[in-house]
């Protein structure tokens, strides 16, 4: 068994939207094909991934120094004891000769091409990604209900209320009970109005949570969160630089409600950091690590080690990024739930071809891999680049 093929193509998913920090008009990503030399019913083992939005495609380091690795490699290096593809022992192949450190590009061009490996490793194995999750790493028992909230309230022109309380309101129609929208990209009294025009949308067990995207100093933070604590927020995410752990850690000072960031940390090291020295409250705030980004499932997992020996849940991780990726993960390995962008970013984000989303929570169909063969319009996209 071996990796005959790697493939990459960048992608647009540009948009004309805005966050606090940067707008998403050139925005693209890395789409990836690791072709197999294994036969199923009559055509090569495929397995596919993307980076998630915000960070572009990587295609660069990819194609020099990831890929040519792992093709280099011995195939029966790559293999696992049963003589399977291992993507433990993949990604310590495209990782070789790398330094510590320095996680930022790179993790994500790694963890693009991680997640093509684990898709085509449980295509080989003839299951779901989320099951054979559970009986790898977990009890053997997934949960095909998942938590999901509806990210979108970004900023963009001729917006206005009306055009921000449309959108929210078509996410709560179909079916979320959670919405997510942006701040930090217009004054606080403005951001406070777009709040509450929300807020007199949602209905009893509805909540609203808001995205600052690392935009404030401790200042505005803390001014931020004087104003918010009026609101009972889902949550409040990423006020500060996602590496100045003492600002979130100041910030719990000034706030009582739940917090959430880490979609910016990309390894399980930063992760560590800021539960170590973020101030984070693991009785309610949440962690947003995102595989995709992070170096991929692989140091995913060695994140959710870590996260055990302090005391802290997996259910108390809902990832950034919206793909099936962090879906199939959330089933197999209990963590609380996943992004969702209804709307935005596609073909990329969204679930499989029929699936519903009722009271924020989606069932996972039995689709062997991660299941991007359920989206028509993603999986065109892939085939495309596999042909």
């Amino acid at each position: 068994m071996k990796i005959v093929e790697i493939r990459e193509s960048t992608r647009p998913i540009k948009s004309n939207i805005r966050n606090a920090y940067i707008d998403f008009s050139k925005m693209t990503l890395s789409l990836v094909a690791v072709v197999t030399d294994v036969i199923r019913d009559g055509k090569p083992v495929i397995g596919y991934g993307f980076n998630s939005n915000g960070r572009y495609g990587q295609g660069a380091l990819m194609r020099e120094r990831f890929i040519p690795r792992v093709l280099e490699a011995a195939p029966d290096s790559l293999l696992d004891d049963r003589g399977i593809l291992c993507p433990h022992k993949i990604w310590a192949t495209m990782m070789n000769n790398e330094k510590p450190g320095g996680h930022g590009e790179r993790s994500v061009a790694i963890g693009t091409i991680d997640m093509a490996i684990w898709d085509a490793v449980a295509k080989i194995e003839g299951v779901p990604l989320y099951q054979m999750l559970a009986d790898r790493y977990g009890n053997g028992q997934p949960n095909r209900q998942v938590f999901v909230y509806a990210a979108g309230g970004y900023y963009w022109p001729g917006q206005g209320l009306e055009g921000l309380t449309k959108e929210m309101q078509s996410y709560l129609d179909r079916g979320y009970s959670v919405v997510k929208k942006k701040i930090g990209g217009a004054s606080l009294a403005e951001d406070c109005k777009r709040i509450e025009a929300v807020l007199k949308l949602l209905g009893p067990g509805q909540r609203l949570a808001v995205d600052a995207n690392g935009r404030f100093d401790l200042k505005t933070a803390v001014a931020y969160a004087k104003e918010l604590s009026q609101y009972n927020l889902f949550w409040y995410e990423e006020a500060g630089d996602p590496l100045d752990y003492e600002l979130q850690a100041e910030l719990a000072n000034h706030y009582e409600n739940p917090m959430a960031t880490g979609e910016n940390l990309f390894s399980m090291q930063d992760a560590r950091n800021l539960i170590r020295y973020g101030g984070m409250r693991r009785d309610r705030d949440w962690l947003q690590f995102d595989c995709a980004l992070s170096y991929g499932l692989v140091e995913y997992l060695r994140t959710l080690d870590m996260l055990r020996e302090y005391d802290w849940s997996p259910s108390r991780c809902i990832p950034h990024g919206g793909h099936q990726m962090s879906l199939a993960i959330a089933a197999g390995l209990g963590l609380g739930g996943n992004e969702s962008y209804p709307d935005l970013f596609q073909p990329y984000g969204g679930f499989p071809d029929g699936v519903r989303v009722e009271n924020s929570i989606v069932t996972l169909p039995e689709l062997v891999g991660i299941g991007f063969e359920g989206k028509a319009d993603l999986y065109a996209e892939m085939k495309a680049l596999a042909s």
